[in-house]
């Protein structure tokens, strides 16, 4: 016999704990519901981290050799080859891996909350969850994974510093640093669930969107300050570029060289915050029938 139940006064009464209601809102985001599943999420960010290295020679070594591979190759290219001159003070090495450690933690976060929906189809066709989930631990596993390339950038840092003399000279500009890694994280997840919301029927945009990625670093101040660029506008276009004040800053910070702009900072997070909504609304609209293209 199955009892009907209208409203929540009657839910009480009949002992129900749990009331299973339609959601209608688009911005609809059950932050309560994700926190019951905090448990699931701390699961995904530990499978996250041993898989991807998993059966490998080197493991989690990787998460060093990356980026020291990189600025290498960056000062052999930009530094000696084109001859790109970053700083008359701060080292070539520094420079660079200071862009790198941010840049990937973004570069990362975003290429694979860009694959939520395809990669993660099997399972969300098997179980509910807050999908929103998947996403979170992707940012969460490589916050880890951020936190040893800075571990390593601080040991770079203090080699020059101590060692080498380099007169680099950090400011308090580096408290903000935790807002720049939310902000960086905030950017990543707003476009990686917005693409993966668009490919699960426009599978090609994949491809379009790692190339895509691999253009945006160059148009990023990483291999260049932005003080390299003199014409005003083609700096004010790279300012509209939300990631420029973020890298920009952290430069500023550690190395004591670089563009600080407080408007460019807060535009940076306005456009955060506005794209957070609108991938939150796309997100939202496609995890309701994406099972029936994906």
């Amino acid at each position: 016999m199955v009892k009907k139940i209208f409203n929540k006064k009657s839910v009480i009464e009949a002992g129900w704990d749990t009331e299973i209601k339609p959601r209608t809102g688009l911005f609809d985001v059950n932050f309560r519901e994700i926190w019951r599943y905090r448990d699931l999420l701390q699961l995904f960010v530990k499978r996250d981290i041993i898989t991807q290295y998993k059966q490998t020679i080197l493991g989690p070594a990787w998460f060093v050799i990356q980026p020291i591979m990189t600025t290498i190759m960056y000062m052999f290219v930009f530094g000696g080859i084109a001859k790109i001159e970053v700083s008359q003070v701060v080292p070539q090495a520094l420079f660079y891996l200071a862009g790198i450690t941010m840049w990937n933690y973004f570069s990362d976060c975003l290429n694979k909350t860009s694959n939520t929906f395809t990669s993660n189809a099997g399972i969300f066709g098997k179980v509910y969850f807050p999908r929103l989930i998947m996403p979170l631990s992707v940012v969460g596993s490589n916050l880890i994974r951020f936190a040893i390339q800075m571990g390593l950038f601080i040991i770079v840092y203090l080699f020059f510093v101590v060692v080498k003399g380099s007169a680099v000279s950090p400011n308090w500009y580096l408290c903000l640093l935790p807002l720049l890694i939310l902000m960086m994280a905030g950017l990543a997840l707003a476009f990686g669930i917005l693409i993966s919301s668009m490919t699960t029927k426009y599978r090609d945009l994949t491809v379009l969107f790692s190339f895509f990625v691999q253009l945006w670093m160059y148009a990023t101040p990483i291999i260049y300050p932005l003080s390299w660029i003199t014409s005003p506008k083609k700096q004010l276009i790279m300012t509209l570029n939300p990631l420029t004040s973020i890298i920009e800053t952290f430069k500023y910070g550690v190395l004591g060289e670089g563009t600080f702009s407080w408007w460019s900072l807060g535009y940076s997070f306005g456009f955060m915050v506005v794209l957070m909504g609108i991938g939150i609304v796309v997100f939202n609209k496609v995890q309701r029938s994406f099972m029936d293209t994906v």
